[in-house]
Parts: C-alpha cells; structure tokens; sequence
C-alpha cells in the first residue's frame, strides 16, 4: 500500500506581492525549494469553490470540510441566504419554536451572535432577517447581544454593523468582544465574562452603543475582537422562561457560550442557570437546543472510504485546529471513523499568539516524526496553525517569525516521511499571513482572498490539473495511494 501525509498549513495563502506578505518576508527556503523541485499548483479556496457565496472568503471550517469531502458542498452561509430569499427562513420550526415560547410566556427573545459580514462564522443579513421575523410575530420585548469581530473584518469596523442594526430598529442590550464570547479553547473565564454579561448585566455600564465603542477604545480595548463586556440596556438579561436565538452558524466557536446557557451537564465554570429557556441555534454545536440548520450528511469523505478499506490512519494538530483536522475534515462527524486515530497537542495559553508565534508547531513536529516512524499509519492528516493564528494577530513581525519556524518543522519532518514510503501532499486551507495590510497601510488581521499552492511530494513524475479547489485534495490522496475515488467525488489534481 502507498502512505500519504497531507501538511495543511492554516492561512497560508500565495501572493506574488511583497508588500505585508509574511510569508514572503520570511523567506522559507525549504518551502521555496519544495514548490521549485516538485509538481505546484494553485487551488482556489473561497467563493463558490468552497460551497460559499460568490466573493466570500474561505475559512479553516470550509477549506477542510472541502478536502475532506472530496466535492464542493453548499454551506451553512448559503442555505440560510437561499431560505431568506425564498422565504423558507420565516417559517422554520426550530426558529418559530423560540418564537412561540417567547409568546406563550409573555418573555424576551434574545438574539445572540457576531455582528460581521465577512461570512465566516454568522452575517449580519441573518441577524436582520431574525429582527424582520419578530416583527412579524409582534414581539415587543427584543434584544441583542452583539458580539464583535475586529478579525475577519477590519479590526475598529464594528460601528458600521451597529449602526445597520439600529436603523433596522434593533434594540442591543450587550457588547462584547469574540475574544470572551467566541472562545473555542476551554478558556472558560473569557466564556464566563460573556454569560455573566448577558445573564446579570455584569459590564462596563453604557448608555449609547456607538458611543459605548468610543469609551472602550478610549479605555485601551484596541479592536473589537477584545472588547470587554459592556451592558447598555439591564432589562435585556437572560432571564427565567426567555427565548434565545443564536444566529452563528459554524460551529467550533459557539459551542462553549452555547453550552453555558443550555447544557445540563456544563462543567465550564460555576454558573447561576437560567431555567426553562427555548434556544435555538443556526449549526449543530449544541445537542440541547433546537437546530434551525443542518450540514447535510456527507457520504464516501476520505475518511470513511479509508476506514472501509480497513486503512489505519492519523489526524494530528494543536488544540487551536484539532476540530478542523477531525469533525470538519470528516465531513462534520463528530466520532472517529474506525482505525482513526486522533493526537491533539494543547496549544499555548496565550492572549494573543503574537506573543508565542511558534505555539506548540515544535512539538506537533516531534509527535508526528514519532508516529511516522512507528509506521503505524497508511495516512497521516497534519495541521499547522501558525500563520493563521499569528496572522490573525495582525503583528507582522510575529507573523515573519512563525513562518520562519514553520520552515525549520517542515524541514524536519518532510525527509522523514520520505525515508518512510509516504508521498507528501503540501497545502493549506485559505490565505492570512500572506496579506496582513490593508491598502492605506492599516493591520489586516482577516483572511486573504488569495489561492493556496499545492505541492506533492513524491518520487513519482507527476502532473498536475490547474484551476482545480481544495475539493481535489481528498481525491489526490487516494490516487497517490492506489485507491479508487468514490464516485461522489471530484476529479484529481493527477
């Protein structure tokens, strides 16, 4: 049998252009020597090339669901856009149950989720569409805990969302951050912040949302991402019998916040339970709730059609990517198929990963170098998270440095799976570290909207398709390996 190892780096993108290009910066002569020696191509990663909207940016979630699958499958993002449109939105049961029960007891609906219009977890559209719902049903006591962006947007963009919510007569009772209320990492105090927030008020004490912005700005919070908690209106808490509707709809970062409110086992932090509460969720990222929208069941991803072969093989990554590398790569399958293994490696805990641009990629290399060894493995999927985290921080410097150390893993662990049997598949998931200026010279701490390289590494003379996706990187595994693609599946870059 042939081995396969497929290294994602996360946000590394492909850019000609200098000019707050990290990557470049970095000058990464193993990687630069890779892309020389061995077959290249580019791959779109965003848009319609990943199930997205025309012009929207990929993502982690998405660029691994897509590998993963081996097809382009219609998102979250554009199954909610078409039911507005249709107007299917409006008669959804699971919305309408949070409805109904904010009738039945004469109770508030709360909307709860990130005021952005990038599309990478939730987009303002939703929002509005909830508020023009609600208006439809006569509600009178609406309220909105908004959460800010300052990543996948610009990073001081948040009073443009808010001021679209007030002219769309959204009544905002909460601001915070997605540092506190988006955290995916067990970070539990940054969660409580949030819940304390929307449950008792617990804030900085403001009256006006826009001038709210101001005053946080004012007092050191540098970007929306980091806003601390600021309560504007005491009678939108959460309270008793209350109705909520979270309108994010990828999952990894909505969990913990959506566990604080509904889940009875919830361990995170000692918490006053609200009781009695009718929530419902946009993605599947909390058994408890009501989901108004569901990824559909994907069937012959690669990894069900390697466990069918009975071929046993490895997901590794820090905990920043570990879902990304499993639940999403697997098609959104929470449990691993059989003869999966799984190795998550905890990630720094850090404020921002500017301050350990490495983060654990030294030791993800080490683990994986052991594992490839033990020749154990048929496949080996291996993420990287370095120059999307650190990107994402917005500091160039930091960002110059992680790539320098990626260049120094890869380096290590790229002849070792050669000396080994394995062909290597080198790519990534969408753009960051690649463009981190905006045009007038600010930080751009979102992802780029450039193409990924892929290159594959092996001792075969290969060629490969241009103008292909990400959707053709499980398909490419399988035929380095020998194996046949599923018929669900798109062509090979081979």
């Amino acid at each position: 049998m042939n081995k396969a190892l497929l290294i994602v780096l996360d946000g590394f993108g492909y850019s000609t252009k200098k000019a707050g290009n990290a990557i470049a910066m970095a000058d990464m002569k193993y990687e630069k020597s890779l892309r020389k020696s061995y077959p290249t191509v580019q791959l779109k990663c965003y848009g319609e090339a990943v199930g997205l909207p025309k012009g929207a940016m990929g993502g982690s979630e998405v660029g691994h669901y897509t590998m993963g699958a081996g097809r382009i499958i219609l998102q979250l993002q554009e199954q909610i856009n078409d039911d507005i449109r249709t107007g299917e939105f409006f008669k959804n049961k699971e919305i309408l149950k949070a409805i109904n029960n904010a009738k039945k007891h004469n109770s508030a609906l709360h909307l709860i989720g990130m005021i952005s219009d990038e599309g990478v977890h939730s987009h303002l559209n939703h929002l509005l569409a909830c508020l023009e719902l609600a208006k439809r049903h006569k509600l009178n006591k609406v309220f909105i805990h908004a959460i800010t962006d300052g990543r996948d947007v610009p990073e001081r963009s948040a009073k443009k969302y808010i001021k679209k919510v007030l002219d769309a007569g959204g009544n905002i009772a909460s601001i915070v951050g997605r540092f506190y209320a988006m955290d995916r990492d067990t970070n539990w105090k940054r969660t409580e912040k949030a819940y304390m927030l929307m449950t008792k008020g617990e804030g900085f004490k403001e009256a006006d949302p826009i001038k709210a912005l101001d005053n946080a700005y004012a007092r050191g919070d540098n970007t929306d991402y980091y806003l601390r908690p600021m309560i504007l209106n005491p009678e939108g808490r959460i309270k008793n019998h209350d109705s909520i509707i979270f309108w994010n709809y990828r999952t990894d970062r909505s969990k913990q916040l959506a566990g604080a409110f509904i889940d009875p086992k919830f361990r995170g932090f000692t918490r006053r339970r609200v009781g009695h509460l009718a929530m419902t969720v946009f993605g599947e990222y909390s058994k408890d709730a009501n989901v108004a929208f569901h990824t559909p069941q994907i069937k012959n991803n690669l990894g069900e059609t390697l466990s069918k072969l009975k071929i046993r093989e490895l997901r590794i990554a820090e905990t920043e990517k570990y879902a990304h590398v499993t639940f999403f790569f697997n098609s959104q399958v929470k449990e691993p198929y059989p003869m999966e293994d799984r190795i998550i490696i905890p990630s720094p805990k850090v404020a921002s990963y500017a301050e350990k641009p490495e983060m654990s990629a030294t030791e993800v290399t080490d683990r994986v170098i052991k594992e490839i060894k033990s020749e154990k493995y048929g496949f080996i999927a291996l993420n990287y998270a370095n120059a999307d985290l650190v990107g994402h921080s917005g500091d160039m410097k930091a960002a110059i440095k992680c790539c320098k150390h990626l260049d120094k893993c890869l380096k290590q662990v790229i002849p070792v799976a050669q000396a080994h049997g394995y062909s290597v598949i080198l790519t990534a998931d969408h753009g960051n570290a690649d463009s981190m200026k905006y045009a007038n010279g600010d930080d751009n701490p979102s992802h780029s909207m450039n193409q990924v390289l892929c290159t594959i590494i092996s001792d075969k003379k290969l060629k490969l398709a241009k103008g292909q996706s990400l959707a053709a990187i499980g398909p490419t595994i399988l035929k380095l390996m020998g194996i046949k693609k599923p018929k669900e599946m798109v062509h090979s870059l081979i």
